[in-house]
């Protein structure tokens, strides 16, 4: 099999691991010394701050797998074409599309050939070869394999940029049911070890000279629709295990059904884009915003809303909070109100320094008032007078349409409530769990 059509077969076999996103790392290769450089801003398809969008190689060092996890298409029992790189192979083909400059950097992860720690070997060989042969210092990231020895994740480690431990599924009793080779202890292993060598990292860093490890941090993702979990344990769990393990990011990523099993949801079900987005969105909310996942949902309330976002959904049930003055309101209370983001909350904090500030002033600062004019005062007067009632702002946010299935969902009649998600959504609410202003 000639190295093309390995690429093809690895490439395509990597497209459901989504666990990669901006570096977080700034750095540059010697002068005269390498080639490539690590940027904080975003990597794989992703947009940077300055408008570029920009790329990584996304592929497995093997489709080959010993484990058979019931929603993966590489497990041992699927009957497909299988390829695998050696290390030499995949840095020179990582660095010829470099210097062609159809990539920035690279992501690596892999089925498990014969066993974790002979997999994670190779990976290691073949990112040794890049920075050491090479001299390539662009980012690396690399999926950590669960059940790797200490040992290795630490050389992993030393060499890469970010890694990733994917729990994948969000239940012990979800792996032992769709992954029984895997477990809970073998996924936060190594995650657990990553946190206490970035803790020693950081301490050591006052010292010119020390190698550094991962410097972009950890993160990793879950499959979401695969299980029976509810929206409330998955943020949870993603609240536990940024709290824990210190993570940079989690990532959700809607099932495709791609087999038939008794186990797994119909082929005819479609993924749950919807449901993807608003998990992102309640993510944005935890990581930035201060919320916690209780405040999001709860055990009565377990299920995100899929017509409007959690941000406002929080603050349409939560009446008594508002209106909020935004002349004298903190800074928190601001990031509170749904169409006040993160940059709007802090030019209205600095901007009101100089004067009271008008609807007019927010328009100008970036405040979405479509939105924010409902939970907010200045200086005491409502905008253009308005009456304010939960009712007159569900109207407002959705139509006809959406609005009866809205109360659908209110009253529990939940059934697909996922689904219709075109019609439903107003375009920008596509836009928020990427840009993180809700």
């Amino acid at each position: 099999m000639d190295i093309f059509e390995k690429l093809k077969i690895l490439t395509d076999s990597a497209k459901y691991d989504v666990a990669c996103t901006s570096s977080g790392v700034d750095r540059t290769s010697p002068k005269g010394e390498g080639i490539g450089t690590a940027r904080s801003h975003g990597i794989c398809h992703s947009f940077s701050s300055d408008g570029r969008c920009i790329s990584l190689l996304k592929v497995l060092m093997s489709n080959e797998c010993v484990y058979d996890c019931a929603y993966c298409q590489n497990r041992s029992s699927k009957d497909v074409k299988r390829a695998t790189f050696t290390p030499k192979e995949l840095a020179d083909l990582t660095i010829n599309f470099y210097k062609r400059n159809y990539i920035e950097g690279l992501f690596l992860s892999s089925g498990v050939i014969k066993s974790p720690n002979n997999t994670t070997e190779l990976m290691i060989e073949t990112i040794r070869i890049l920075r050491e042969e090479y001299k390539f210092y662009g980012y690396i990231h690399a999926k950590a394999i669960p059940g790797t020895g200490n040992g290795l994740v630490n050389e992993l480690g030393l060499l890469v940029d970010r890694m990733s431990v994917n729990i994948e599924l969000p239940s012990s009793q979800s792996l032992l049911s769709l992954a029984p080779d895997k477990s809970k202890e073998s996924i936060l292993k190594p995650m657990g070890f990553i946190k206490e060598r970035l803790n020693e990292s950081k301490e050591l860093a006052v010292y010119k000279g020390v190698p550094k490890f991962v410097p972009a941090g950890q993160s990793t993702q879950m499959i979401v629709g695969a299980s029976p979990e509810t929206d409330f344990s998955i943020i949870k769990l993603s609240e536990g295990l940024y709290d824990k393990y210190k993570l940079k990011r989690v990532f959700y990523s809607a099932y495709t059904p791609i087999v038939e099993s008794s186990r797994l949801p119909s082929l005819d079900t479609k993924p749950p884009l919807l449901r993807e987005n608003r998990l992102y969105q309640a993510d944005w909310l935890m990581r930035v915003y201060g919320f916690s996942a209780g405040e999001i949902l709860n055990e009565d309330n377990p299920m995100l809303n899929p017509y409007i976002d959690p941000k406002c959904n929080w603050a349409v049930n939560n009446p008594e909070k508002f209106p909020i003055d935004v002349n004298y309101a903190t800074h928190e209370n601001l990031l509170r109100v749904p169409g006040i983001g993160i940059l709007s909350a802090k030019k209205i904090i600095s901007a009101r320094k100089f004067g009271r500030l008008s609807f007019a002033d927010l328009k100008k600062l970036g405040v979405v008032l479509k939105r924010a004019q409902y939970f907010i005062v200045c200086s005491g007067k409502t905008h253009e007078n308005m009456r304010i009632n939960q009712s007159r702002i569900i109207n407002s946010l959705l139509s006809k349409a959406a609005l009866e299935r809205f109360l659908g969902f209110q009253q529990g009649v939940q059934v697909s409530v996922f689904d219709g998600f075109s019609g439903i959504e107003r375009k920008e609410n596509n836009l928020m769990a990427l840009s993180g202003q809700l």
